[in-house]
């Protein structure tokens, strides 16, 4: 739990912001704002310790809104906030778009005094999802959106015991170390079933209803009696993403020709991506390692927010 400490607009671009006590927050942003509109980055956010700790750094004197920040929060740890957290302040609810942006350098004020700004490495902005009025003092809670990963590996005897499941944790592996130096909240988990359609689809359904972002499946992907893997995520897609599946297939399938038997498929139910994986270890490093080049950027896209 944070509070505000100022509220800044300017009412034309190009001016400072000057601070005022209490705003109205519609749809655009702040009333009478100039950098609110229908884009993703209607409100910028600052850290007030980080605004403290630049002052004494560099021993000047700065008003509110001087790094062209709308909000000043203090009492909450900025640095560890993620896109698609939330804050909350009484009946307005904002959403975290974007972490930082690019310096405007010479053109930002800040920077020609001291020769750096901390908005394009500490700036956080969001967009409004729902309308209210905030005052100065106001409290803010933060609510944190956890990035939920479902694996799920798919082997007859892997669940009956008969060998321990490696292609699983090795997906776990790969994507927990990904996200390490990234901001976001992870929360993985792991299921082995049998190559069942139907447990497969309670599970996929499940995972809708509980919106989560990612299911990645490992196995039931090739030609064999009882791989029914593509089917059944593909009876519950609303989209399917055929680029990034077919991109890797050719990528690996010019040296190794099996590759290109692979039936992996890449789909969206609502807001839960579905990448079904070849079962073998090898393979799913490499499906995995070329997937997550596009995770950020296909989560932020199925939640309307574009750069």
């Amino acid at each position: 739990m944070g509070r505000i400490r100022s509220i800044n607009i300017s009412e034309k671009k190009g001016t400072e912001k000057k601070e005022i006590t209490s705003c109205k927050v519609t749809s655009r942003g702040l009333e009478n704002d100039a950098h609110a509109g229908k884009w993703h980055r209607q409100i910028s956010i600052l850290g007030a310790e980080s605004i403290d700790g630049f002052k004494k750094q560099t021993e000047i004197e700065l008003a509110p809104g001087a790094f062209g920040e709308n909000i000043v929060l203090e009492g909450i740890d900025m640095s560890k906030v993620s896109v698609l957290d939330k804050f909350i302040i009484g009946e307005v609810e904002l959403e975290v778009t974007q972490i930082g942006k690019k310096c405007h350098g010479e053109g930002c004020s800040i920077f020609k005094r001291t020769g750096e700004c901390i908005m394009p490495k500490e700036g956080v902005f969001v967009r409004v999802l729902k309308e209210g009025a905030i005052n100065k003092r106001d409290h803010v809670k933060l609510i944190e959106k956890k990035l939920r990963i479902h694996i799920i590996t798919l082997s007859d005897r892997a669940y009956e015991g008969e060998y321990p499941d490696q292609s699983g944790p090795e997906i776990e592996k790969i994507v927990s170390e990904y996200f390490s130096p990234f901001r976001w909240h992870l929360c993985i988990e792991r299921d082995i079933i049998p190559d069942e359609p139907e447990i497969l689809k309670k599970m996929l359904v499940k995972d809708r209803r509980d919106r989560v972002d990612i299911v990645i499946t490992t196995g039931g992907t090739g030609i064999g009696p009882r791989d029914n893997t593509p089917e059944v995520v593909l009876s519950l897609a609303d989209k399917t993403i055929t680029g990034i599946m077919d991109h890797i297939r050719l990528l690996y399938g010019k040296d190794h020709p099996a590759a290109l038997i692979s039936r992996s498929v890449a789909t969206v139910m609502e807001k839960t991506f579905v990448f079904a994986l070849p079962g073998s270890v090898k393979a799913v490093n490499e499906y995995t390692k070329e997937l997550l080049k596009n995770f950020e950027h296909l989560i932020l896209m199925l939640h309307g927010i574009g750069h």
